[in-house]
């Protein structure tokens, strides 16, 4: 077996997978060439060859947090739940959610996606080439309007009883009294002085004043941005959607303004900090809404509002790091980048509301 990499052997335990591989029935053999993924920030991912078939295993990162297993199982359940249908995703293999099996952590197996991510630069024909930028973008746009179409209960993601995936129910009322919490709990942060945002008890009320009266529950991935997925080598193909630790049942539409707020624009830093912003090339967000509504059959009347909520979850999310690094769990570098991108996205959501 090939071991490049530290952390490979500090987390997983290749005699235990090797046993459970066999228990499972995959590709007899050893384990060969193993190698760190890059994949999220928390999680690790190796890649890793047994029986000429390669393998992806992802588990929560090195030292455990309290919900990363659960985590873990629900990205396990939404991969499995999708086998079959036309959403680009990881082929799911094979799971333990036993977390007795491999040190307290449980993990899973999927198809290596054949691909790359826009966030880590551009391959020479992708940058090279306008119209191919240009597909990426309406390519982005149309995987989450394959999302947003899956029947979750006839996927086996139900919303009811013992095996509930979310809750649906009230999924928008929750919003704005959920993230305003989240952003109140960052004064237990030593040397954080507050949120200084303009906006954002404005942005607050004008989401609860105007929120949609009716929506139609859905399969969302929870944090859709260009970091999120990966397109093929040699098209504009989008290969897959990945890191889907904040999948739920909720809102699709939310997954919609979610990227459109975070969209790649020349001389627009985004949260996602993706070379397509200096490349330019997209189409516009207009294109991709006008492509998304063309796929779908939800009511966009209100996308304003979605990309609003958008705005203001990602601002406050974001404000997190710069709480912790004003009390030194966090570099202070990165804090205060993340906190400037968080006033560009209430000063977003404030010329939303002002275009009505």
């Amino acid at each position: 077996m090939t071991d490049n990499h530290g952390i490979e052997r500090s987390v997983i335990d290749f005699g235990v997978l090797t046993r459970w591989m066999d228990g499972e029935r995959l590709a007899p053999g050893d384990i060969a060439s193993v190698e760190t993924l890059a994949g999220g920030t928390q999680n690790v991912l190796l890649k890793f060859d047994r029986g000429g078939r390669w393998f992806v295993l992802r588990r929560g990162p090195p030292h455990l947090r309290p919900k990363s297993n659960d985590v873990i199982r629900r990205e396990m359940r939404v991969l499995s739940a999708l086998a079959g249908s036309d959403v680009p995703h990881p082929g799911f293999i094979a799971g333990c959610p036993d977390e007795n099996v491999m040190g307290g952590a449980v993990f899973y197996l999927m198809e290596p996606v054949d691909g790359f991510n826009a966030a880590n630069g551009l391959p020479a024909l992708h940058a090279g080439d306008a119209s191919i930028r240009h597909e990426m973008g309406l390519q982005a746009a149309d995987a989450i309007a394959r999302l947003g179409a899956v029947d979750h209960v006839a996927v086996g993601l139900a919303t009811v009883g013992a095996t509930a995936f979310g809750q649906p129910e009230g999924f928008l009322e929750r919003q704005v009294g959920r993230w305003m919490s989240e952003l109140e709990s960052y004064s237990k942060h030593e040397g954080y002085a507050g949120p200084e945002i303009p906006g954002v008890d404005e942005t607050a009320a004008w989401l609860d004043a105007n929120r949609p009266s009716t929506w139609r529950p859905g399969i969302m991935h929870g944090d859709y941005h260009f970091s999120n997925v990966m397109f093929a080598h040699d098209s504009g193909r989008l290969a897959a959607i990945v890191d889907w630790e904040m999948c739920t049942i909720g809102d699709p539409l939310l997954d919609l303004g979610w990227l459109l707020a975070t969209w790649p624009e020349p001389g627009r830093p985004t949260a996602t900090g993706s070379p397509l912003a200096a490349a330019g090339g997209l189409c516009t967000p207009d294109e991709a809404l006008a492509h998304y509504t063309s796929r779908s059959a939800r009511d966009l009347s209100a996308i304003a509002w979605y990309k609003v909520l958008a705005c203001f979850k990602l601002g406050i999310v974001l404000e997190g790091t710069h709480a912790r690094a004003a009390a030194g769990k966090a570099p202070k570098p990165v804090g205060d980048l993340l906190h400037a991108t968080t006033l560009r996205l209430f000063e977003q959501a404030r010329v939303l509301i002002a275009e009505g």
